[in-house]
């Protein structure tokens, strides 16, 4: 190990060349899965908000068709939600344990001398907070009675409380929506940017359903139409249920074609697994062609290495050195120099992941598997570039080998 030592700091430049391919190789490879986890964590997080055992009901699917193609024409054609579905589902639906009706429109918001730069409202029933993850920081959620009467309260999310209010406590405090009074019951928890924007509220505002119909046609607004699965129900068993109770409701032919979708989270879990594993495959096929190129580089540099060090290895033979000692002297420089490449791309990483975290809300971060991950692969393309050199070192004639000095 010494003498490996002793060989890699006596030539750093023709070192440094030679781990510049394994370099590249891990960083492509490894970044490639530290910004799928952080992808992946920042997805998943999304869907938390949306529930496994939700199902959203809506004229346009989340994902194109069977076939591929998202016939957005046709979509356009379809009723909008109604109330009085969300009614019948609610009362009918036997596998339901919870349904929700919520509408989606633009109203300009002020307290006092402020406005608020987004005016984004969304009215709900009263228990789509069983549906949906309202997370309430500061505050509380709807009354029954307040959702019933229509009550002029609103919970804020955290960026229009915080344009509203700078440093107040907005809570107890009345706001105007669209001219309207409303008190201020509550402040969700900041959720930041995601990649997926489902059920964010950090721009927007909270109002019973009852008191959003009084400020817009609800049969001209975005609707949501969100079911959620009794206990011990599945997924599967509801959605057919609710599509029978719709069907029954609308007045659809056996003949005619469902009017409507259901979208569930695996819809695009699964979609997203299908991104997520071409990026994979496109992240090893880059990171392979980078390290086959180190697992050359080193290769050649061992056989250098070898032929450079002929009269040594003989002279260690002489005095009874093993072959298996030779071995492990080529093997090991051959892997450290690999490792010493896969460190200085693993530090690159962390660079950028710096860098990434200072400069913008999304999160990335290398985590112990990729870690370990990146030193392993580093670890055996060394060992397959220095065996055959380590080879052929270990099995030189220690006589032949002295007079080759």
């Amino acid at each position: 190990m010494v003498f490996a030592l002793a060989s890699v700091s006596a030539n750093k430049l023709r070192t440094f060349l030679s781990l510049l391919g394994v370099t590249i190789g891990i960083f492509a490879i490894i970044s490639m899965f530290t910004v799928i986890d952080a992808l992946k964590k920042n997805i998943n997080e999304s869907f938390s908000a949306i529930g496994v055992d939700v199902i959203y009901i809506d004229p346009f699917p989340w994902t194109p068709e069977e076939d591929g193609e998202y016939r957005w024409w046709k979509y356009m054609q379809r009723p909008k939600n109604r109330y009085e579905e969300y009614v019948h589902l609610a009362r009918n639906a036997k596998t339901v344990g919870t349904a929700g009706f919520g509408v989606q429109f633009l109203r300009k918001t002020t307290y006092r001398s402020r406005a608020s730069n987004s005016s984004w409202c969304y009215g709900v029933t009263q228990d789509m907070d069983k549906i949906m993850d309202f997370d309430i920081e500061h505050g509380r959620y709807f009354s029954l009675s307040e959702s019933q009467n229509g009550t002029g309260v609103v919970i804020l999310g955290a960026v229009t409380a915080e344009e509203l209010f700078k440093d107040e406590d907005p809570i107890a405090k009345s706001i105007k929506i669209g001219g309207r009074s409303a008190m201020v019951i509550g402040v969700l928890r900041k959720e930041g940017e995601s990649m997926i924007q489902v059920n964010n509220f950090d721009n927007g505002m909270i109002v019973p359903y009852n008191f959003a119909k009084a400020m817009v046609n609800v049969r001209r607004a975005q609707t949501d139409m969100p079911v959620k699965a009794k206990a011990g129900v599945g997924v599967d068993e509801m959605q057919e249920d609710v599509r029978l109770q719709l069907r029954a409701f609308r007045r659809l032919k056996p003949v005619e074609a469902d009017n409507f979708a259901m979208n569930r989270l695996s819809i695009i879990e699964s979609m997203s697994e299908q991104i997520f594993g071409a990026i994979n495959l496109g992240g090893w096929i880059i990171g392979a062609l980078s390290l086959l190129v180190g697992l050359f580089g080193i290769a050649n540099i061992m056989f250098v290495s070898v032929r450079e060090r002929t009269g040594m290895i003989g002279i260690q033979k002489a005095l009874g050195a093993k072959n298996y000692f030779i071995l492990t002297q080529f093997l090991f420089e051959s892997t450290l120099l690999s490792v010493i490449g896969g460190l200085m791309g693993i530090v690159l990483i962390f660079l950028g992941t710096l860098i990434v975290n200072s400069t913008s809300s999304f999160i990335i971060s290398m985590s112990a598997e990729n870690l370990s991950l990146g030193i392993s692969i580093s670890a055996v393309i060394g060992i397959l570039a220095g065996f055959f050199p380590a080879l052929m070192a270990s099995r030189l004639d220690p006589v032949v080998a002295i007079n080759k000095r």
